[in-house]
């Protein structure tokens, strides 16, 4: 019954970071399955979704929180809220601005969206899930900005959970592992460091967006109605080697 056809009929979806990479997958997945989507990007006019009746492409900035306001205040209802706009900044993040953009969109704009979806997912008993990653759990010499906005992610999610739950709004996170995207192509193409993240990854490939995308209807789906505040890796047992 999970995933049924009209699993998500007459369900209205906000997929921000939703029209590219994992984010598009989402989107996608959720059109799918019934439901209305607004995939909300800045890459609006490059998106990677496919022609379908159910998605709306919208231009977002999570940085920018009127913008936010109004395209939420904009929908009729709002009944599922996932949360994918982000960014890497490879080699960069030790740079104090370049660290703050990266918390400013990963994290602070998780909780721009949250704030301003609450009240309608309030009416509906809605969801959330947020995006974390294995860098919630692990840190990143590289990567400073976005294991500590990750990292935040998780206990974002965690509070949340407990802030919203007498409304009846739970709220959830996917933690991918390594997905095939143009985030990490980088690494894909590179034999030298894709080795030690397939060799570690028990299931020996990359993920895929429909591999988090299932992994998102889960929890939003009936058959995840008493699982809140949890953090779910979608990581082929990258994070159990």
């Amino acid at each position: 019954m999970t995933f049924k056809a009209d699993l998500f009929a007459g369900k209205t979806a906000l997929v921000t970071g939703g029209t590219t990479g994992i984010g598009a997958g989402i989107a996608s997945t959720l059109a799918e399955l019934g439901a209305n989507v607004i995939a909300a990007g800045v890459q609006s006019k490059t998106h990677q979704l496919p022609a379908a009746h159910h998605i709306t492409v919208q231009e977002l900035d999570v940085r920018d929180n009127n913008a936010i306001l109004n395209v939420i205040n904009a929908l009729p209802q709002l009944d599922l809220l996932i949360n994918c706009a982000g960014i890497i900044s490879r080699e960069k993040e030790h740079q104090v601005d370049v660290f703050e953009n990266v918390i400013d969109i990963n994290l602070t704009g998780t909780l721009r969206c949250c704030s301003a979806a609450r009240k309608k997912l309030a009416q509906s008993k809605g969801c959330i899930v947020n995006t974390a990653s294995m860098l919630s759990f692990f840190g990143g010499g590289l990567v400073p900005g976005y294991s500590a906005s990750k990292g935040g992610i998780m206990q974002l999610t965690k509070s949340l959970a407990i802030a919203y739950a007498a409304e009846g709004i739970r709220v959830n996170a996917v933690a991918p592992g390594w997905i095939a995207t143009t985030l990490t192509q980088a690494l894909q193409d590179d034999p030298l460091r894709a080795e030690p993240i397939l060799s570690r990854t028990p299931l020996k490939r990359w993920g895929t967006p429909a591999d988090v995308a299932k992994a998102v209807v889960f929890l939003c789906s009936p058959a995840a109605s008493f699982i809140t505040g949890t953090i779910l890796p979608v990581d082929g047992g990258y994070l159990t080697a």
